[in-house]
């Protein structure tokens, strides 16, 4: 079983910047969409960005332009760099990958991103 491993998160304050990374803990084939969502205690997990492997991205309407997400296929990792985080972004972030035709799909343990106002 394939799994994604999380680094990065950390606590920061209102304005700050976080890089997340994510990256599968073994040798893997090309991973076809890769993901960040996040929760907080309480409430639904949410979408916050997409990447396909051709590099189309996608992202929650909260984002308004804050995050950018970005991937190196070959290493089959995807980053999510946070900037002007705000206390509401506070939430454990997941990252997701699967496949084209959900033939797959596989998540990491999550990390811990607290900002503070």
């Amino acid at each position: 079983q394939v799994e994604l491993v999380e680094s990065g998160g950390g606590e920061v304050q209102s304005g700050g910047s976080l890089r997340l990374s994510c990256a599968p803990s073994g040798r893997i084939f090309s991973l076809h969409t890769m993901e960040w969502h996040r929760q907080v205690p309480g409430k639904l997990r949410e979408m916050v960005a997409s990447i396909l492997k051709n590099g189309r991205t996608f992202y929650g309407e909260f984002v308004k332009g804050r995050f950018t997400v970005s991937r190196d296929n070959g290493q089959n990792t995807v980053v999510l760099q946070m900037n002007n985080l705000k206390p509401d972004d506070t939430a454990v972030y997941y990252c997701r990958a699967y496949g084209q035709y959900s033939e797959y799909e596989f998540w990491g343990q999550g990390t811990q991103v607290t900002v503070s106002s």
